[in-house]
């Protein structure tokens, strides 16, 4: 078993990388959280990670100049950070193919939706919500994917269902999916862990 070293990507709040952080501070899962980076400078995320004693970096175009910089910047920082695993945690923005060669297999997005129905371009937060709701769905649910150059595209790691329940809202789907995915993320990086090499 080889202890996972978690660089995160985030664009606003990064709930994602929160619970997982809490997890390895109380000792629920045995993992470095080596850095966070966000596109966004003003991200609560970043206040987040800095309490916490990570390194914390805004990276954009916006910084960096353009977006084939802000690529290649990312990938440094995570390389120089020492991570094995990437997770996406609200991160808005496309990886480029620099980030995404070098850590091939081992970059993690969470979607609110049992792919491959409802993602791809434009399907994030409450924009799928609606979506399911709309097409009169029973089930709803949470996919773990590996991030390929595609939207919400590689290959599944792991599913959980979240039932939609009859008169549900957007806002109800949303709040039980929403509640629903910190655990998950744990519990499937306790697995990556228990694999890892």
């Amino acid at each position: 078993m080889t202890r996972l070293r978690l660089g995160f990507l985030a664009s606003h709040g990064g709930t994602s990388m929160r619970s997982i952080v809490t997890a390895i501070d109380g000792g629920e899962l045995d993992a470095d959280a080596r850095i966070l980076i966000c596109n966004n400078a003003d991200a609560p995320a970043l206040a987040f990670a800095r309490e916490r004693g990570m390194s914390a970096r805004h990276i954009s175009a916006k910084t960096t100049g353009s977006e084939d910089a802000a690529d290649t910047s990312i990938c440094e920082a995570f390389k120089d950070a020492g991570c094995t695993w990437i997770v996406m945690s609200g991160y808005l923005r496309k990886l480029g193919p620099k980030t995404l060669k070098a850590f091939e297999g081992r970059i993690l997005n969470i979607h609110p939706a049992l792919l491959p129905k409802f993602g791809g371009q434009g399907m994030y937060g409450r924009r799928v919500h609606e979506a399911v709701i709309a097409s009169g769905e029973t089930m709803s649910g949470i996919t773990i994917h590996l991030v390929d150059g595609e939207y919400d595209h590689g290959a599944i790691i792991a599913q959980r269902d979240v039932p939609v329940l009859p008169g549900d809202t957007v806002d109800d789907l949303q709040q039980r999916i929403t509640a629903a995915e910190p655990s998950f993320f744990v519990d499937v990086l306790k697995q990556i862990a228990g694999t890892a090499v």
